[in-house]
C-alpha cells in the first residue's frame, strides 16, 4: 500500500485526488496545497506547488512512494528533476521535455521540424517588427505570449486594431511578464477543436479518450477564452479512423521526435488539436492532464491509474491494457462573476452536499477556501461538476440538475456544454 502525493490545488487535482482514492494500492493521500475538496479525500499539507526543497523534504519525511503533479508550472520549472535527483518516484516529464508547454516558441520549432500538422506561424520579440508582419496578413490572427498565462495568453485578433492591440499589450505592456518576451503570431485555424491526451513512457505511447473543452466564456463559443468552462468525452468528432491518423501523424511523430532530440519524456503528453474536413491539426501541446478534461476523462478510466502511472515511471506501458468504461461523461464549470477578468472572492457556496448526493455526480472543488463553518469561493473557476451515464442526453441532464442545486453570488456557468453534439445530432 502506497503513500501518494498530489502536488496542486485546483479542480483537476481534486478530480486526480479522488482517482487515486479509488485504487486499492493506495493507502494514504497527501495534497499540497490541496483545497476543501481534496482535504475530503486525504490530508491537504500547507506546501505550495513551487515549494520544491520543502515538498522534496516533506515526500522524503513521510515516506511517499509515488508524488503526482497536477500544473504546468511546477513542471516547466523542474520538480520532476529534484525529485529524481533524490530517488523519489514522481509521474510526469522533466524540465528538458516540458519545454513542449513552457516554450511556444519551443513547440513550434519542434513542429516544424519533425514535420507535425500545425498552423504557419513566425516569432516575434520586437513589437514594430510584429505590427510591419501582422499589417501584411490576412485575418484574423492568432497572437500567443510564449510562455505560461494560465490559459489566458492567446489572443484571436479578427481585426487589424485587435491584433495590433495585443502585440502592445504583450510585448509593450507586458500584461503577462516575462512569459510575454516573445510572442508566436499564427495563422488562424479552423474546424472543429478536440483534446488528446496520452500517456508515454518515453517508447509507447497510449492515447486516452477524446475530449472536447469549451474554452470561450459565453454560450456558443463566444467571448475571451478561459481556462476551460466545461468538457465532456469521448467527443464523437474523432471517430476510429481519425484517431488512427492522429496516432500517425501527431503522437508517434512526437515520440519520435523527443527520442531524435534525446528528450526521455514520462507522463501525460496533450495534444489541442483543430480537425478540419479530416484533417488534424496541432494548436498546441501541454505536459499534463488539462483541466476540466481530466474531470471527464478521469471519471471514465477504468485501469488503476496507480498502475499505469508505476508503469510509465518504470518504461514498461506496452506491457499494460488501459481499459475505460463504456459511458459519457460531461463536466459544467461553476465560475465567479467577471471571469476571466476581474472577480470577487470570499462569496458564501451553498448546495454541494445536495448537488453531490444526486447519483453518477462527482462536484470537484478548485477555486474555493474554508472560513470557519462556511465554504467561500476564492478563484474564477470555483467548481467544476462532473456527470457520468449512458448517453450525451443523461449526462447534459445530470450535470445541469446538480448546478442548479448549488449557489454562490454571481456565479456564471454556460448552459450549453455539449452544444455542437446537440447540434449535429
Amino acid at each position: 500500500m502506497l503513500k501518494v502525493l498530489v502536488i496542486g490545488n485546483g479542480g483537476r487535482e481534486h478530480a486526480l485526488s479522488w482517482k487515486l482514492a479509488c485504487s486499492g494500492k493506495v493507502k494514504k493521500i497527501y495534497i499540497a496545497p490541496g483545497n476543501p475538496g481534496t482535504g475530503e479525500l486525504g490530508e491537504n499539507i500547507p506546501i505550495e506547488a513551487l515549494d520544491f526543497s520543502a515538498l522534496v523534504k516533506f515526500a522524503r519525511d513521510e515516506g511517499v512512494d509515488l508524488t503526482f503533479v497536477g500544473p504546468e508550472e511546477p513542471l516547466v520549472k523542474g520538480i520532476v528533476d529534484r525529485f529524481q535527483e533524490e530517488g523519489l518516484r514522481i509521474f510526469g516529464p522533466n524540465k528538458e521535455a516540458a519545454r513542449l508547454e513552457g516554450s511556444k516558441v519551443y513547440s513550434k520549432w519542434f513542429m516544424k521540424k519533425y514535420q507535425i500538422p500545425t498552423a504557419e506561424y513566425e516569432v516575434f520579440d520586437d513589437a514594430e517588427e510584429a505590427i510591419a508582419y501582422i499589417k501584411g496578413k490576412e485575418l484574423p490572427l492568432v497572437i500567443k505570449a510564449e510562455g505560461l498565462a494560465a490559459g489566458k495568453g492567446v489572443i484571436v485578433a479578427r481585426t487589424r486594431e485587435e491584433a495590433l492591440a495585443g502585440v502592445n499589450s504583450i510585448l509593450v505592456d507586458k500584461v503577462y511578464g516575462s512569459a510575454g518576451v516573445r510572442i508566436v503570431v499564427e495563422e488562424f485555424l479552423t474546424g472543429e477543436e478536440a483534446t488528446i491526451l496520452a500517456f508515454t513512457d518515453g517508447k509507447t505511447i497510449v492515447p486516452m479518450l477524446v475530449s472536447q473543452d469549451h474554452k470561450q466564456v459565453y454560450e456558443k463559443d463566444q467571448g475571451p477564452n478561459t481556462g476551460g468552462m466545461g468538457a465532456y468525452a469521448p467527443a464523437p468528432l474523432v471517430d476510429q479512423a481519425l484517431m488512427e491518423r492522429v496516432y500517425r501523424e501527431v503522437l508517434l511523430p512526437t515520440l519520435q521526435g523527443l527520442q531524435s532530440e534525446g528528450i526521455d519524456y514520462r507522463g501525460v503528453l496533450y495534444c489541442g488539436l483543430m480537425i478540419k474536413d479530416g484533417v488534424p491539426k496541432v494548436l498546441e501541446y501541454n505536459v499534463r492532464f488539462g483541466d476540466p478534461e481530466a474531470q471527464v476523462i478521469l471519471p471514465l478510466l477504468k485501469s488503476d491509474l496507480v498502475e499505469i502511472a508505476e508503469a510509465v515511471i518504470e518504461g514498461r506501458l506496452e506491457e499494460r491494457e488501459i481499459e475505460w468504461h463504456d459511458k459519457k461523461s460531461l463536466c459544467v464549470v461553476m465560475a465567479s462573476g467577471g471571469y476571466p477578468g476581474e472577480y470577487a472572492t470570499g462569496k458564501e457556496i451553498t448546495g454541494l452536499e445536495e448537488a453531490g448526493s444526486l447519483p453518477d455526480i462527482q462536484v470537484f472543488q478548485a477555486g474555493t477556501k474554508w472560513e470557519g463553518d462556511k465554504l467561500l469561493t476564492a478563484g474564477g473557476r470555483v467548481l467544476a461538476v462532473t456527470a457520468t451515464g449512458d448517453s450525451f442526453e443523461e449526462v447534459k441532464e445530470k450535470a445541469y440538475r446538480a448546478v442548479d442545486k448549488i449557489y454562490f453570488p454571481d456565479f456564471h456557468v454556460r448552459r450549453d456544454i455539449g452544444w455542437k453534439i446537440f447540434r449535429d445530432s
